[in-house]
């Protein structure tokens, strides 16, 4: 299957061939429709990777610590290996995604196969998602409009924190379209909105959804504006929704803003922030969290622990199903919102294109529509490093479980200095092996551990997965009739330890 990523060296995208990613517990297996491009985020990263190495730094300072640290304990060498290393790691893009269930894995309880779904998906041809980060997609709500749930949720976790009232006055900042999603949404919750951009274009699509906007100059402070459209008075509350490193809409928001009114910032944006004007209002200035609660917690996302609704009313989840409620009520439009709709065979090349000149809201990748064959491997064609290897007596041929930043940064560099053959390379989601066997000269890669295990040319098994599976794939390998080379630990505890000792001695 095909799957988009982006270069973090160059900011070029990509389109590579990648294996069906294993569909783990709790997790379902999406044949994609079509995916929503989010002009914010991934422009920021297109715009990091373009930019130079001046760029980058201040870009991420925290990162530029981190290399300052790594090359007192590392040394020079070692470290800018692993900056290159890092930064030619192809990264998969998208969070949009919506699609067909293909595929249940173990414990999964609310969903089924042929179930229409919402997630926050790659722009891939087949994405596997955490249950948790799925919902279902109402009968009466398009595919293309369901598309926009998870920018939607954005939004709506922004105005959530916002707590509006019926009645009140909001500035947004920022009109693109996660901007002109939240104000749809606070003008369902009853508000007044003022909408602040430095586009004449979105300003105008604002005024469609009944924002009264502004059009201000790049320096501009739009304070004594918006309190002028809002009959003399200050703003309850604002929403900074831009994308931008200037320090304008966190400077202007607070003299806008009343007494103890209420400040979100939903973008990202410069956050060299005055006190006296917070101190003096008693502002209460809040981050809002991607999805909503949820977010960044693997219990909810990965083990699927659920947070009761007594509790946490509003999850990433619930919020997701909330604004696909909106979308079929009619009470957010996203479909005059699309753009442009393109076929994902062209994706690479209209992803770079969309990223750098379009200027407009939704631009839509589509799927095939036909089923997807599932192919946990892939074997690579001439010219690109594939090697010949026949087993041979006493040559070691090496294959990979795990392709994570430690195989990538210390074993296969070590293993390729010694000459190293390598006959396949492994991984659940088929992102990192796809890379790695094209960088180290690998014959195939692959989703499906048994591929590795039972490859006829490979008499040695690298296992460099997480800790709790070691002793598992290490028994399976020596069961295979493979030498072992495991990263520590070999066990978690004693009866694992006893069970490789087991099938070490019984091993053929």
């Amino acid at each position: 299957m095909k799957q988009i990523f982006q270069n973090l060296r160059t900011g070029a995208a990509e389109t590579l061939e990648i294996p069906t990613p294993h569909c783990p517990k709790g997790c379902v297996l999406v044949q994609s429709q079509c995916s929503l491009i989010s002009p914010g985020t991934e422009r920021m990263l297109a715009d990091f990777g373009r930019g130079g190495w001046i760029s980058k730094a201040r870009q991420q300072p925290d990162k530029v610590k981190q290399v300052l640290q790594k090359m007192r304990t590392d040394g020079v060498e070692a470290t800018v290996r692993a900056v290159f290393s890092k930064l030619d790691q192809p990264l998969p893009v998208g969070y949009s995604n919506v699609g067909t269930v293909i595929q249940v894995g173990e414990g999964v309880k609310n969903l089924k196969v042929l179930d229409r779904v919402v997630s926050n998906g790659y722009h891939a041809e087949l994405v596997a998602v955490p249950e948790n980060l799925v919902a279902k997609i109402p009968d009466d709500v398009s595919d293309e409009a369901a598309a926009f749930t998870v920018l939607g949720a954005i939004a709506l976790q922004g105005v959530r924190l916002a707590a509006p009232s019926l009645g009140e006055t909001f500035s947004v900042f920022g009109l693109g379209l996660l901007g002109v999603l939240t104000c749809q949404i606070l003008k369902a919750n009853g508000c007044k909105v003022i909408g602040i951009d430095i586009s004449e274009e979105r300003v105008e699509t604002a005024k469609r959804f009944g924002v009264e906007g502004l059009v201000v100059a790049p320096n501009e402070d739009p304070t004594e504006r918006v309190i002028n459209a809002n009959g003399g008075q200050e703003v309850d509350g604002v929403l900074i929704t831009a994308s931008t490193r200037s320090n304008g809409p966190i400077a202007s928001a607070p003299r806008m803003t009343r007494k103890r009114g209420r400040i979100i910032l939903v973008g990202v944006v410069g956050l060299n922030l005055e006190r006296t004007e917070f101190f003096k209002k008693e502002l209460t200035f809040q981050v809002s969290c991607s999805y909503g609660p949820g977010r960044y917690d693997e219990g909810y996302e990965k083990e699927g622990l659920d947070y009761p609704v007594g509790y946490v009313r509003w999850t990433e989840q619930r919020n997701f199903e909330a604004v696909l409620e909106l979308i079929r009520s009619g009470n957010l439009d996203v479909r005059s919102l699309i753009t442009e709709r393109i076929p994902f065979d062209g994706a690479a090349a209209a992803y770079d294109r969309i990223l750098t000149e379009a200027k407009g809201y939704g631009y839509l990748f589509q799927y095939p529509s036909t089923p997807l064959a599932k192919r946990t491997r892939i074997d690579l064609v001439r010219g690109e490093k594939a090697k010949s290897i026949k087993p041979s007596s006493g040559a070691p041929t090496f294959g990979f479980i795990g392709a994570g930043n430690y195989v990538r940064g210390v074993l296969l560099p070590s293993f390729a200095s010694t000459e190293a053959r390598f006959t396949g390379v492994v991984s659940q989601s088929g992102m990192g092996s796809a890379d790695l066997a094209r960088k180290f000269g690998f014959n195939f890669h692959a989703t499906d551990v048994s591929e590795v295990l039972n490859d006829k040319g490979t008499n040695v098994v690298v296992v460099a997965t997480r800790h709790n599976t070691h002793a598992e794939l290490t028994v399976r390998a020596l069961q295979a009739g493979k030498h072992v080379f495991v990263e520590k630990p070999l066990a978690m505890n004693r009866e694992e330890a006893m069970q490789v000792k087991k099938a070490f001695h019984a091993a053929p």
